[in-house]
């Protein structure tokens, strides 16, 4: 049972970190389990609600692979996947658009809307937030990455109170539209906005010397830490474009990027408001 005492510590823990942010941009990447857990959802949208009360200012950019699975398959259509990338054929990119922006993107500003907050759901056709270009690669059709940021919707936005939600689909100059990773739409915007913080959410502890042993995290690392753990193989698979993403983001001028937990409740609060934080620091 929490003591009084023990709350007013929490508060007193978390003043130098609250006067530190205020008015600051973090970026926080929604996706992973705390997406599919209704009460983990719940918890982020919560925190990302208080951290705009306490003068933060969000902005949440969101995936959704596992929905648009779904309705691929509802339509007919066999989800396919070349080295982690979806393969996205017309078909599958009109099912992409249609589930990113049309269902899930108005679901994540329900839930802030109803934890009080004031969202507002675009996607980066939407002011021209983000312009798209293909990756090149014919075998993956249209996979798209960030040709250019233009954050003046979203700081307009921000400045009268509200929460952008931002899915991670785009067009090219010709109109065509491009499905691009969610972790580096975020780490693009972030780095766009000179944001204090991106937060990436995954469904692991964050970066692990040992991926068999959770008691192996590791707290906080460099930009030269990080890319040496990639080239020893410490950093592998699916984390290895993360990490690159806070790298990136970082030397674009983001101050600090976390990649955190979305299975413990309330992640996002205890990596920025306490001394220790719970997921991984890349600085």
């Amino acid at each position: 049972m929490i003591s009084n005492i023990d709350r007013v510590q929490v508060l007193s823990e978390a003043l130098p970190y609250i006067q530190q942010f205020s008015g600051r941009v973090m970026v926080v990447k929604y996706g992973g389990a705390a997406m599919k857990d209704p009460s983990l959802s719940q918890n982020v949208m919560r925190d990302i609600v208080l951290l705009a009360s306490m003068g933060v200012r969000p902005v949440v950019v969101h995936g959704g692979g596992p929905e648009i699975n779904i309705w691929l398959e509802k339509l007919g259509i066999e989800p396919q996947f070349l080295n982690g990338l979806r393969v996205t054929d017309s078909a599958t990119m009109e099912v992409v658009e249609m589930v990113l922006v049309g269902r899930v993107n108005k679901k994540i500003v329900e839930l802030i809307n109803l934890e009080g907050g004031s969202a507002i759901g675009l996607c980066g056709k939407d002011g021209n937030i983000i312009k798209a270009r293909s990756q090149g690669r014919e075998e993956i059709g249209f996979v798209g990455e960030v040709s250019s940021i233009n954050t003046q919707l979203l700081e307009a936005l921000i400045n009268d109170g509200h929460i952008p939600v931002i899915s991670s689909v785009a067009s090219d100059d010709t109109g065509q539209s491009y499905n691009i990773n969610a972790d580096t739409v975020a780490g693009e915007i972030a780095a766009a906005m000179g944001a204090e913080k991106l937060l990436l959410l995954t469904d692991i502890a964050g970066i692990l010397r040992d991926y068999h042993n959770p008691d192996s995290l590791i707290h906080s690392l460099t930009i030269a830490q990080a890319r040496e753990l990639i080239q020893q193989g410490v950093v592998k698979g699916g984390m290895i474009p993360k990490v690159q993403c806070c790298v990136r983001s970082l030397a674009q001028g983001v101050r600090a990027t976390h990649i955190l937990d979305g299975r413990v409740p309330h992640c996002i609060l205890l990596e920025v408001f306490t001394n220790t934080g719970i997921g991984t620091m890349i600085y």
